[in-house]
């Protein structure tokens, strides 16, 4: 059996199928390359719940190692993201619950007209001030997408931030493709209004060197 490189993990041509079916026969320490893969893509999802980074952290361990002890149950008809998403979004509404906040999600939204929201394209070389300006434009996209309620928040950041499709999504959250597109829409036409209002904080959800290497750490420890 070919060997496979751990510090290879974003080399997509090692087949996410061929990792799952080895890590079910005994070789876990590939569920690194799972949890690697993934890191953005969940810190993102729960983000979208919750804002405390302990807290997300905490969720995120939780789902990978719910996931590696439920893995025999996964059905390789479907990514293993979309399958951990689901996870993610579980333990995320599990904790509100704990904390009496949730919300009522399955709300249906009135339909609303579509709206652009601001880019930021990616850059070439940056000079100091560029730099500045770009992270400074990060930062108020990011208290913007915070000011959106948690229903709208969900959809526009798996859609626009993690470029999942709409019926991918719409299975993921368990709505109708139009309810999805729905609040997509009107996602946007709120971010576009809290851009005028707000000014200032963070960096665009990023999740990585570091944190990314001590979440993998900890759930290979765990698992």
């Amino acid at each position: 059996m070919e060997a496979i490189n751990i510090n290879d993990y974003n080399n997509h041509k090692i087949k996410e199928s061929e990792v799952i079916k080895r890590v079910l026969k005994g070789e876990k320490e590939l569920y690194e390359i799972l949890v690697k893969r993934n890191n953005q893509k969940l810190y993102r999802v729960i983000r979208s719940y919750l804002k405390d980074e302990a807290e997300i952290e905490d969720l995120m361990q939780n789902s990978y190692i719910k996931a590696f002890t439920k893995l025999y149950q996964f059905k390789l008809e479907s990514s293993f993201s979309t399958w951990l998403i689901r996870i993610g979004i579980n333990e995320s509404l599990a904790r509100i619950r704990e904390k009496g906040k949730l919300n009522h999600l399955k709300e249906q939204t009135g339909n609303e007209n579509k709206n652009s929201i601001l880019e930021i394209p990616d850059d070439k070389q940056l000079n100091p001030q560029q730099t500045m300006i770009r992270q400074e434009a990060k930062q108020l996209l990011e208290n913007a997408i915070d000011c959106l309620e948690t229903k709208y928040k969900t959809v526009y950041i798996l859609k626009e931030l993690e470029d999942m499709s709409l019926k991918e999504i719409a299975i993921v959250l368990d709505l109708s493709l139009e309810n999805v597109k729905i609040r997509l829409h009107r996602a946007k036409t709120m971010l576009k209004n809290n851009l005028y209002e707000l000014s200032n904080d963070k960096n665009i959800f990023e999740f990585g060197y570091g944190r990314c290497d001590r979440i993998t750490e900890n759930v290979m420890k765990s698992i």
